[in-house]
């Protein structure tokens, strides 16, 4: 499970090294791919052939299905970080995210998320209010 929020840089080479907590699960490859408010999801290679089976039992009759497959599909790279933790985020994945040097790495239970670190700072000051202001019943949530 990926936990907490860990601030890498992203080097002159377009890489980032992964937070030590992370690495252990995504040693034999990952899948860097389009995430939804514009950050890049991270997925290990297991989570990513579970998410890939479960869009693959998605009617090809749905237009919304298509469409969201082939946006998340057609954006995905295959990698494998090397023996210090680095992986190198594609620059059509680096653009569509608008990372800059400064990064905001978040674990989201079953992947990870890579962010610009400015537009995670807002993104996070905007939806907390929200966050602590809930009392509607969120699913599998007490």
């Amino acid at each position: 499970m990926f936990l907490g929020t860990h601030s890498p840089r992203l080097d002159e080479k377009g890489r980032i090294i992964l937070p030590a907590k992370f690495r252990d699960e995504l040693a034999s490859g990952l899948v860097l791919t389009r995430g939804q408010e514009r950050c890049i999801y991270v997925f290990s290679e297991k989570e990513f052939a579970r998410v890939h089976e479960q869009m693959r039992e998605a009617p090809i009759s749905s237009k919304q299905a298509r469409d969201y497959i082939r946006v998340f599909l057609s954006g995905a790279s295959d990698e494998v970080p090397d023996k210090q933790g680095r992986v190198t985020i594609p620059p059509a994945l680096r653009e569509y995210a608008g990372l800059g040097r400064e990064l905001a790495v978040i674990g989201a239970g079953s992947r990870a998320e890579i962010w610009d670190a400015q537009a995670w700072n807002e993104y996070l000051a905007e939806k907390e209010t929200a966050f602590s202001e809930t009392d509607d019943p969120i699913p599998g949530i007490l």
